[in-house]
């Protein structure tokens, strides 16, 4: 599930978030948390007036007297049937908060065919706190990568517990937040899903084809190619340039026999051949031959 093959980033003021530890059963490893998200590769734009390009602010507007309503006086509240709530305080919620204990308590290891990759949710780089914690922090990421398990705990964060997943990738360990399996729908309530009997010279067109693309992961190049071209139109309105898009071409209807077959002869096409391996001896031989 997790590949262990990875590129190497060197990251600029790379701080830690949180500081605590790794806790199962008598062993414990001082780690510091790290983003594992570069935030500033996403593009952001601010809403502005349409006449004068001033910045656009909102107003909460309460739908019963239509008056605008201030911070101050918004209170929360739990529909518990329609258009009746129970109103809950800030106060009352204090009294829920959960003390930080700075501790990811680790209360299972389970394989890592286990884990529904719908449940991931954020993920983070643990890092060893300093060198003394170096040794234990490499021994869990050894022994998780050579026993294929995932360590599965808990941990306060901003008030709340959250349940992670500590799991090997290269020479560290990864931590996913994870949400609940409570939160995830079924895919069998997905419309049109049904056992289907696939016809046996499909499937095995189809696993040619399946086979003649396959490579591994990390040789794939792969790019948000959206947010280079959102950037080519912004450089290019700035310069005043005129911007020329490409018409969208239809794909043309084609029985599955026909799509497979038609695939697997581009995907030979567009494979490198393979160069014969050329001996001194050999290489002499043809000089000669030139030179002749």
């Amino acid at each position: 599930m997790f590949d262990t093959n990875y590129k190497v980033l060197k990251y600029v003021d790379m701080r830690a978030i949180w500081k605590g530890h790794i806790r199962f059963s008598l062993v414990t490893i001082p780690i510091r948390m790290y983003s594992a998200i570069e935030s500033g590769s996403s593009i952001s734009f601010r809403q502005l007036h349409k006449e004068d390009n001033g910045r656009i602010g909102y107003q909460k507007v309460c739908k019963v007297c239509n008056e605008a309503v201030s911070t101050a006086d918004i209170v929360k509240g739990y529909e518990h049937e329609s258009d009746q709530y129970v109103i809950v305080e800030s106060e009352d919620l204090q009294k829920i908060k959960l003390k930080s204990t700075k501790v990811i308590d680790i209360e299972a290891f389970v394989d890592a065919e286990e884990v529904n990759p719908a449940l991931f949710d954020t993920p983070y780089f643990a890092g060893p706190d300093g060198e003394v914690a170096s040794k234990a922090y490499a021994l869990l990421c050894e022994t998780l990568k050579n026993s294929n398990k995932l360590g599965i705990g808990k941990v306060v964060l901003r008030d709340r517990e959250s349940v992670v997943l500590i799991a090997p990738q290269g020479p560290g360990l990864m931590m996913y937040k994870l949400r609940y399996p409570k939160e995830l729908r079924q895919i069998s309530q997905v419309p049109n899903i049904e056992p289907v009997e696939a016809d046996d010279a499909q499937l095995k067109l189809a696993q040619t084809l399946v086979d003649s693309m396959a490579k591994p992961f990390s040789e794939l190049e792969l790019e948000d190619k959206y947010r280079a071209a959102v950037m080519e139109i912004i450089e290019a309105k700035i310069e005043g340039k005129e911007i020329v898009t490409t018409p969208d071409e239809e794909a043309p209807v084609v029985d599955i026999m026909t799509a497979l077959q038609e695939s697997i002869d581009l995907a030979k096409t567009q494979k490198k051949p393979l160069k014969k391996a050329i001996g001194k001896k050999d290489a002499d031989s043809k000089e000669d031959k030139k030179t002749a």
